[in-house]
């Protein structure tokens, strides 16, 4: 048996290969860690204490060093771990990228959720400042799903830009719903949408409601109800009263008539609108931690400070369909007879098909509906329920128009809508799929001086938006953003008046689906007209043979008794069950 031979003294030196080769076994990624602990060492040997920068030098090499242990040491970060002090660059890197894409990687029509070219046409329009484009359009005009409206040869000519809509019926005119609304609202077909005190600063309430004042349109307050900030200005305001009934609450979190009453009858409120669900997270409730219940939060809300404030994700004062039309009266009772509608994100179609039953049964029909969109965003949500809970607001206003025209009950109903409305376009667009009128939330908040760095849910909002933080609310001077409030107003109706002269049209509200070109292919475009099937007005009321699948396959699941679905009757099931999405909505038709 062969053995080796024990290695002779001299074999055992230490030599300039072995060396290298030990050295190359050292971890490079410790690199930098050890620089610092070598600068260190370096500058206590030279010790030169009458000299600031080797004081500097030395504090500096020290800090380093330190970090670089407590680097090998932690049990949170594995990166640190192994690139102990060159590790923290990372970090670094990630907490800026945003603002590195922001400002000097991304293009001007590719961001999301709002694009640079959207938001800087916010704020010129907001500054006042020209928002005109030379060099033609940056928008790719061959792609799939480009838009535009059909412009006329012979445009009209409008005196003002001021376009408004009744809603809760007109001066003058009896509404057919039992107990009607007696103070109807001649509304702005943009206004503020739903964002609370609370989630927003009150810098920014303030100059929401200011600037709404000045401009003639309507503020809604969010479920966080009217706090003193609302009251300042005296802005219109639209209540909205969501399922913690914040403002018109009982101290078990019930609904109290007499609190709704001392609000909902203040000249300043103008609508009251009953939130089911938001765009963000529908289905979703909520809960503002005791620590951020502040004395103002907690008067405007009717909750004790410092407590858990909780929204449940359902009402309590109603639980059926029909149920919820009786409140829908009696809010408009207690209230004087004031528009009382419900803002919804669409979801399961046969619920929404079961609130127009009950509308039917009972003959109580709310004056207005909001769909929101599932574009929205204003608060934060769980990424789950922001990417894939609730419907576009596309598909969701297009089923509620049609179901209600399809009911017969269309002309009693205004209809106004939210999801991500910018620009004039927005609104001429989302009023060819049926709205009255558009709201907007992001919009506004841009206008305020938003810069959209998403830090909307942390307290640390850098222009003093969303935050309760009082030194950064000092940032939003509320007389300069109340005027860029107004401005944003102003210009985008008045850009939206130059939509409707170039469309040959005298209101927004002429704007129909048959004016909206849609591009399909390189060599294909279709009006909407042909892509958005149009339902029969009193449609529903009879067979339902030749209706789109969606209101085939759903309608007689709904029931105005319950929100749950209902066996269907016997008989052949329709062909292509579809999605509880309403897309079956969209069908091509041949040609434009």
């Amino acid at each position: 048996m062969s053995t080796v031979p024990p290695a002779s003294p001299a074999s055992r030196r230490p030599t300039l290969h072995g060396a290298l080769r030990g050295l190359g076994r050292y971890p490079v990624r410790y690199s930098a860690f050890t620089l610092c602990g070598l600068a260190l060492l370096a500058l206590l040997y030279v010790h030169w204490f009458d000299n600031p920068w080797w004081w500097l030098g030395t504090l500096l090499a020290a800090v380093l060093t330190v970090v670089g242990f407590h680097d090998l040491t932690q049990r949170k970060h594995a990166i640190l771990r192994n690139y102990p002090v060159l590790g923290h660059l990372r970090f670094a890197f990630e907490f800026i990228r945003p603002e590195i894409r922001q400002y000097f990687i991304e293009n001007d029509t590719e961001s999301l959720p709002f694009s640079r070219a959207q938001r800087s046409l916010v704020y010129q329009r907001a500054k006042g400042d020209p928002d005109n484009r030379p060099f033609g359009t940056q928008l790719d005009t061959g792609h799939q799903g480009y838009e535009w409206i059909n412009h006329s040869m012979a445009p009209s000519k409008l005196a003002d830009h001021d376009f408004r809509v009744w809603i809760g019926g007109q001066p003058g005119e009896v509404s057919p719903s039992v107990e009607p609304c007696t103070q109807p609202y001649h509304a702005s077909v943009f206004n503020i949408s739903a964002m609370s005190f609370g989630s927003l600063s009150a810098n920014a309430i303030l100059a929401l409601n200011k600037g709404a004042a000045q401009g003639g349109f309507a503020h809604d307050t969010g479920e966080g109800s009217i706090s003193q900030h609302h009251r300042v200005h005296g802005g219109d305001l639209i209540w909205e009263v969501a399922s913690g009934y914040f403002g018109c609450r009982n101290d078990d979190g019930t609904f109290s008539e007499e609190k709704f009453i001392a609000n909902a009858r203040d000249p300043q409120v103008k609508m009251i609108e009953i939130k089911l669900s938001q765009g963000a997270k529908p289905g979703h409730g909520g809960i503002l931690p005791g620590t951020k219940v502040t004395v103002e939060i907690a008067d405007a809300r009717g909750v004790p400070v410092g407590v858990d404030c909780i929204s449940p994700s359902s009402h309590s004062a109603f639980r059926t369909p029909v149920e919820m039309m009786q409140f829908i009266a009696r809010l408009r009772r207690l209230s004087g007879g004031k528009p009382v509608g419900f803002k919804f994100c669409l979801g399961h179609v046969w619920e929404w098909f079961a609130l127009v039953k009950a509308m039917i049964e009972t003959g109580i029909t709310p004056d207005f509906i909001v769909v929101d969109g599932a574009e929205g965003g204003t608060g934060a949500a769980p990424v789950e329920f922001t990417d894939h809970v609730g419907a576009p607001v596309q598909e969701g206003l297009l089923l509620v128009h049609n179901t209600l025209v399809g009911a017969g009950l269309r002309k009693r109903i205004s209809l106004g809508c939210a999801g991500k409305v910018i620009s004039a376009f927005d609104i001429a667009r989302y009023m060819a799929l049926g709205a009255d009128w558009c709201n907007a939330g992001r919009g506004f908040m841009l206008a305020l001086g938003c810069i959209q760095a998403q830090t909307c849910h942390t307290g640390n909002c850098p222009t003093g938006v969303t935050t309760q933080d009082p030194l950064r609310q000092q940032a939003l001077v509320v007389p300069d953003k109340a005027e860029r409030v107004t401005r944003f107003h102003h210009h985008t109706l008045e850009a939206l008046k130059e939509l409707v002269q170039a469309a040959g049209l005298e209101h927004p509200q002429q704007i129909t689906s048959h004016h909206i070109v849609r591009r399909l292919t390189d060599t294909e475009v279709r009006l909407l007209s042909n892509l958005v099937l149009q339902v029969a007005p009193g449609a529903l009321l009879g067979p339902l043979d030749d209706l789109p699948t969606v209101f085939k396959l759903y309608w007689p699941l709904a029931s105005a008794s319950s929100f749950r679905a209902q066996e269907a009757a016997p008989g052949p099931a329709p062909q292509h069950a579809g999605n509880t999405v309403p897309t079956a909505l969209l069908a091509p038709e041949p040609g434009v």
